[in-house]
């Protein structure tokens, strides 16, 4: 009698959008099942990323320079008095652009402008109010805003694919079961993973009303949970069939 083996290979993709292209195990074998599935995890973030430009727009350069320079320093005093190291603030880019007058047939320069940036990570979050509204207050400053990121990943990247196995290990279970087989030891797993949202919390405008006084309301992330950060992970798994 001639005893004729068979395979039931199942793939189980929901989720997954066309786009997305699972590998193919380097040999599919026989009495296996094939399965895919996504999974997530949501940690709280351990980081705030403040943010903020500096600008002048003065007649001279020299001029537009020595604005940006208060600017920047008084920053630097609001760090200090808030007992944040200098070095864990990083200063980006820095222009001095001549400005035009276009409608002059000899295009003269009629002042310049001087920008550059300054972010801040703090893990310390009860600052961020207090940060916030002082920097707001310096002269020459705009454009702040205060994310929310997770940079202590790898646990949560764990969770994230644990959730993800795990659901492909159901499905293919469910699979087996209904055609009469039992699943068996994973023989071959691929997983990928990605962090989706860093949420911004705050952005203030630049022309903002500034005052020395402290402000009557809090500021507002104040009371507020942050919005956690999801981690999701997509894993393509290989089981053994019983």
């Amino acid at each position: 009698m001639k005893i004729v083996s068979y395979s039931l290979i199942v793939l189980a993709l929901a989720g997954i959008s066309s786009a997305q292209v699972s590998p193919t195990p380097a040999a599919i074998q026989l009495n296996t099942i094939y399965a895919g599935a996504d999974g997530k995890f949501e940690a709280a973030p351990d980081t705030a990323v403040i943010r903020m430009d500096i600008a002048s727009q003065q007649d001279t350069s020299r001029a537009a320079y020595d604005h940006a320079a208060i600017a920047v320093d008084h920053v630097r005093q609001v760090l200090k008095s808030n007992g944040i190291d200098l070095k864990a603030a990083q200063f980006g880019t820095y222009q001095m652009q001549p400005l035009y007058d276009w409608k002059n047939p000899k295009h003269k320069v009629i002042g310049y402008r001087v920008t550059s940036d300054v972010t801040l990570k703090l893990r310390d979050f009860t600052k961020i109010g207090a940060l916030t509204e002082q920097l707001a207050n310096v002269e020459d400053t705009q454009n702040q805003s205060v994310n929310y990121t997770l940079e202590d990943i790898e646990q949560a990247k764990a969770k994230a694919s644990e959730d993800a196995l795990k659901k492909a290990r159901n499905q293919a279970g469910a699979v087996a079961t209904a055609g009469g087989r039992a699943l068996g030891e994973l023989l071959y797993a691929s997983v990928d993973v990605n962090q989706t949202n860093i949420v911004p919390m705050m952005y203030a405008q630049a022309g903002m009303a500034r005052s020395a006084a402290p402000m009557a309301t809090p500021p507002p992330m104040a009371d507020f949970t942050p919005q956690t950060v999801t981690i999701n992970a997509h894993v393509n798994a290989l089981f053994a069939l019983k």
